[in-house]
Parts: structure tokens; sequence; C-alpha cells
């Protein structure tokens, strides 16, 4: 891998890391709100869970170079799911940010993969 590839994967992981570990938080510490939204969207009670549960997971796949990429893969699923479910209830405002980090997730994975030579 190029070093700029490198460091770009390297930084851009980083972000995403800290990214899932402060949404790994908010979802194991629910708010009122965010448990709201959960009900609204019909999840079960228990669900933020397992949110939090990927979340931190990802974050924690993204800090080394050789899980990188399925950190990054992770934390992609987990924004798809986040921006579909929007999506599906017309919350359009607040699928913003997960087709974002969604984006970030796709770059920081297609970085991390190895080049073909």
């Amino acid at each position: 891998m190029s070093t700029t590839r490198h460091r770009a994967a390297a930084g851009l992981g980083l972000l995403l890391a800290a990214f899932f570990l402060f949404g790994a938080w908010g979802n194991l510490f629910l708010s009122t709100e965010n448990e709201a939204a959960y009900a609204r969207w019909g999840y079960p009670g228990w669900f933020h869970y397992l949110t939090a549960t990927l979340e931190l997971l990802a974050a924690l796949l993204l800090l080394r170079a050789s899980t990188r990429p399925y950190g990054a893969a992770l934390g992609a699923c987990v924004m798809a799911a986040a921006a579909l479910t929007t999506l599906v209830h017309a919350e359009y405002d607040h699928s913003i940010a997960p087709a974002v980090v969604l984006a970030v997730a796709l770059s920081v994975l297609a970085l991390s993969r190895p080049q073909k030579t």
C-alpha cells in the first residue's frame, strides 16, 4: 500500500473509530429521545445494545491496519441500516449523518484494500 493511501486510511480510520466509539456510548446509555426513536421505528427495547456492541466492535477493528477493512465494512453495514431505517420512516433530515458516515466507511474500506500490481 502506498504511504499516502496508508496514511489516509489510518487517519480516516481513526476519525471513524472515534465516531463509532461515541455512537456506542450513546447507544449504551440511551437518551429518552433516542429511546423513543427506536420504539417509533419498531425496534425491540434491547436493540440499542446490539447497535452499541456493533459500533464498539467496528471502532476497535478500525484501530489496527490489519483489521481496519473489517471495521470499515462492519461500520458501513451499521450506517447503511441506520440510513435505511430513517429513509423508510421518511425522516430524511436524520438520514444525512448516517449516509455521510457510510460514505466515509466505504472510503476507508477502499483505501484499506491491498492494491493490485
